[in-house]
C-alpha cells in the first residue's frame, strides 16, 4: 500500500454477505445484469461475452472465481465493467456483483494487510482489508486474481486494450 495516495476512492459491492471493493480508477461503468453470450469450454467462472459499447467484454462470475457458490441473479445484480492494468496492456472484463453500494474513500493507513488465516479466499488475491462497524471490506487484487493460473484465458479469450 506504500505507493498508494493518502486516500483513494473505491467502489464497494457485495457477494452474498461479504463486502468487497475495487479501485474506482479501474471501473469503466456499472451495468444492469443481462445474460452474456456463452463461450464453450471456458473456465466455470467465465459466464460468456457481453457487448459493451461495441467491445466484446468477458463476464466473470466472481463468486466462482473466489470459490463461492454461483451467482443467483436478482433485481440488484450488477456488472462492474473494469479495465485492469496487466503489464503493458489493460484487461477489460465484467465482474458480476450481487449488489453495488457506493463509491467511498479509504485512507491508506486504514487498509490492513490480508490475513493468512481466517479468510475463505486465497490471501494473495486480497490487496487488503478495511475494518467497518459492520465487519470487513475486502479489497481485491484484481491483477493477481485474473493473471494467476489463467494466462491461457487472458491470452486467448479475454480482449485486451493497449494502455494509452
Amino acid at each position: 500500500m506504500e505507493h498508494m495516495p493518502a486516500e483513494s476512492q473505491f467502489v464497494t459491492f457485495s457477494l452474498g454477505e461479504e463486502l468487497f471493493a475495487v479501485p474506482v480508477t479501474v471501473v469503466r461503468e456499472i451495468l444492469d445484469h443481462e445474460d452474456p453470450f456463452k463461450i464453450p469450454h471456458g473456465p466455470d467462472y467465465l459466464m460468456g461475452l457481453r457487448d459493451v459499447r461495441g467491445q466484446g467484454v468477458p463476464i466473470i462470475d466472481l463468486r466462482l472465481r473466489l470459490g463461492m457458490t454461483p451467482t443467483v441473479r436478482t433485481p440488484h445484480t450488477r456488472i462492474l465493467v473494469l479495465d485492469i492494468p496487466l503489464g503493458e496492456k489493460d484487461l477489460a472484463l465484467g465482474l458480476v456483483a450481487d449488489k453495488v453500494f457506493e463509491v467511498t474513500p479509504f485512507r491508506r493507513d486504514s487498509i490492513e494487510q490480508a490475513p493468512d488465516i481466517g479468510v475463505r479466499w486465497r490471501s494473495d488475491y486480497i490487496r487488503g482489508v478495511v475494518r467497518r462497524d459492520t465487519g470487513f471490506v475486502v479489497i481485491i487484487d484484481l491483477a493477481r486474481l485474473f493473471s494467476d493460473g489463467g494466462p491461457a484465458l487472458a491470452a486467448s479469450v479475454l480482449p485486451e486494450r493497449s494502455v494509452a
